[in-house]
Formats: C-alpha cells, sequence, structure tokens
C-alpha cells in the first residue's frame, strides 16, 4: 500500500494555465497535464536556481519526492515542446504558502 500524498507548499499560482502550439487548433492536438507542484518544483529549480534540498524545504517535502517531482515536470515539459502537444497546468495536493 503507497503512503498517502503529503501536501506541497506552493509560492506561485500561475497566471496562465495552458499553452499549446501556435496555429493548431486545440481540438487537434494531444494535452500533457503539468501538475501545480510541478510548476513550483520547476520555478525554484530552473527560475530561482535552487538545490534541491533548498526547494524541498520551501515545498515541506524531501529531497528524494522533490528530485522526483522536478524529473517528472521535465520529462512533460520536454514532450510537449519535442512532440507538439498542449500544455495545461491544473491540480495536484498543494497549499499555497502566500496566502496562510
Amino acid at each position: 500500500m503507497a503512503r498517502p500524498c503529503k501536501c506541497r507548499k506552493i509560492g506561485l499560482t500561475p497566471n496562465v494555465v495552458y499553452f499549446k502550439p501556435r496555429g493548431i487548433p486545440l481540438c487537434s492536438l494531444e494535452e500533457v497535464c503539468l501538475s501545480l507542484d510541478e510548476v513550483e518544483a520547476m520555478r525554484l529549480s530552473d527560475l530561482e536556481g535552487l538545490y534541491q534540498e533548498d526547494a524541498a524545504r520551501q515545498m515541506n517535502i524531501s529531497r528524494q519526492t522533490f528530485g522526483n517531482i522536478i524529473n517528472s515536470a521535465h520529462k512533460k515539459v520536454a514532450d510537449a515542446l519535442i512532440n507538439g502537444k498542449a500544455l495545461q497546468i491544473k491540480g495536484g495536493i498543494v497549499e499555497n504558502k502566500n496566502l496562510k
């Protein structure tokens, strides 16, 4: 039996939650869904330049879990970019730390 998911803290809820290739109707595209915790992991690691240990601490998760999340996020973004898929941001067990 798997352990229950721990609530991940995020510092930003994106204003734009959908990206797609230009000139292709949405109904013709496959979608890739990126969760809010995956977006937060990419923000902390790739944009802010934090080490995994520091980023994991900010999200209130282990470094190993952070590594799994960031790997999943990178794979999904690469799939959307390389294969011309739409990218939707939604879901995940998260708590916005700026709201508390």
